[in-house]
């Protein structure tokens, strides 16, 4: 366990392998998976690199909270019961 929490942490917590490289349990990657889909629904459509800057920084600020903190955050327990139930390998998510 070196370099882990549990390596510093003064009580027990409970751990869990963790797949490497599993985007199904990387909260980030459905985030950009979202903006992605807002910026890909813009019109005019972005035409260069300004415009999908542009893009980028308003959906980003007009996305609501409860996309973050409802459909991601609250779905990594789900997310992670759906990894170990399939033992690692890919999961819908």
């Amino acid at each position: 366990m070196q370099g882990s929490v549990g390596s510093w942490c003064p009580w027990s917590l409970p751990q869990m392998e963790w797949p490497a490289l599993s985007p199904d349990l990387n909260p980030i990657e459905n985030l950009w998976d979202q903006l992605s889909r807002r910026v890909e629904g813009c019109n005019p459509a972005p035409q260069n690199l300004n415009d999908l800057r542009a893009a980028l920084q308003e959906e980003w600020n007009t996305m609501p909270q409860q996309t973050i903190s409802v459909t991601i955050v609250n779905s990594m327990r789900r997310r992670c019961q759906a990894v170990i139930n399939l033992q690692g390998h890919m999961t819908s998510y």
